[in-house]
């Protein structure tokens, strides 16, 4: 991100943009000799549009979001590389699907949107939910299938769910969540409550027909549906341009307006959705190519590196890794010393190992509950045990 010019604003360093949803982070020395100070950062490249006037470069933030941004982003990171190892050591059954290296869309999303604004995306969804308001210890036992997950541990990891904050969850059918998504957003236009739905699918999911179907009724009605395509370049192991004949994802909606953004950049990303949050509400839908990057493979089944160089890899943690980009700003304007970015580090680490020492003691749900959250309230259930004997139960 180039740099850009320090200004004076009335607006409070502690804005209402990004509230992070863990303790809040404070150094021992003022951030800033100006409290009121806001920064004007110009983004690392250029939106590219389609059919619509791109969002300005210049994004404003203030040194505490700014901060937020990075201890947001490194929970994150850390939650992962967490989740992988409790993946190999058997604590996480299943599918498991990690967001390390696309944390700026997660947290840019965040500051470009309110919690009025729905979010729906697919099975790579840890960090959303916790973007959203979630806990650690929701997101562990949730992995583990214990009681305490968000999903009282009977969803796993793609089916992580946080209604009361606008998220209506992670789905495990390629693509079936965008005409989820354009109905949320139908919903929204009929009770008239000026918010928008963000639908996210990976590029592997962006041919998909019921996508098209979505977009299309979505356009005919001016839903306020935004089409969110997180592009990390591979779908499963399969790279775009073998998968698509037109990779410029922002454009294949065709008479639906389009923007192209770099998701390494977080404050490209909240400049993004802002501008998308704002058109949707006028126009109807937009659909946004969010260029990020995965740095684990497309699941814990699959090693990342037979379809892709390790040096593919570790030239984007070099060049465009969405933390250090952020880090290198908060450098370079003294809002913290390296000593300080590296204790953060630390506090986030030790936050990550006390979620996970508390979920590996939360129970295991009770076997009745394979029932519950399945029929109706009051109605009967007909089911056979392992004798083959048949079984009634009734639910309170």
């Amino acid at each position: 991100m180039a740099l850009s010019r320090l200004s004076s604003s009335s607006s409070s360093i502690g804005s209402n943009l990004f509230k992070p949803f863990s303790a809040a982070f404070t150094l021992n020395r003022p951030i800033s000799s100006d409290t009121t100070a806001t920064l004007t950062i110009e983004t690392s490249l250029p939106f590219t549009a389609h059919n619509c006037e791109p969002p300005s470069r210049s994004v404003t933030t203030s040194p505490s979001e700014l901060l937020s941004f990075f201890r947001t982003m490194a929970l994150m990171r850390r939650m992962e590389i967490a989740a992988d190892s409790l993946y190999k050591a058997k604590l996480i059954r299943g599918f498991c699907h990690l967001y390390d290296g696309q944390e700026a869309v997660a947290v840019g999303m965040e500051a470009g949107t309110t919690k009025k604004d729905c979010i729906i995306t697919a099975y790579r969804d840890h960090c959303t939910f916790l973007g959203r308001g979630g806990t650690l210890l929701e997101i562990y036992a949730e992995l583990m299938g214990r009681r305490d997950g968000c999903s009282k541990g009977k969803g796993g990891s793609m089916h992580f769910y946080k209604k009361d904050s606008g998220f209506y969850g992670g789905h495990g059918i390629v693509g079936a969540q965008v005409p989820l998504g354009c109905g949320l957003a139908f919903g929204q236009k009929y009770l008239k409550d000026e918010s928008v739905t963000f639908a996210l699918y990976g590029d592997g999911a962006a041919n998909q027909g019921q996508l098209f179907e979505a977009l299309n009724i979505a356009a005919l009605w001016d839903l306020p549906a935004i089409l969110v395509c997180e592009n990390n370049h591979y779908g499963m192991g399969t790279a775009e341009w073998r998968a698509a004949k037109s990779p410029a994802y922002y454009k294949r909606g065709d008479y639906v307006p389009g923007l192209k953004v770099d998701g390494m950049d977080v404050l490209a990303v909240k400049q993004a959705c802002k501008f998308a949050k704002e058109h949707a509400l006028k126009n109807g839908p937009l659909i946004l190519e969010m260029d990020t990057y995965r740095y684990h493979g497309h699941s814990m089944s699959d090693p990342g590196s037979t379809y892709r160089t390790r040096d593919e890899i570790s030239g984007v943690r070099q060049e465009r890794d969405p933390i250090e980009r952020v880090r290198k700003l908060l450098l370079s304007h003294d809002i913290a010393t390296e000593k300080e970015l590296k204790d953060t580090e630390k506090e986030v680490r030790k936050e990550v190992d006390e979620a996970i020492a508390k979920a590996k003691d939360s129970p295991m749900p009770d076997p009745s509950d394979l029932f519950s959250n399945v029929y109706v309230k009051g109605y009967g259930v007909e089911a056979f045990g392992v004798d083959r004997k048949e079984v009634r139960v009734t639910l309170p």
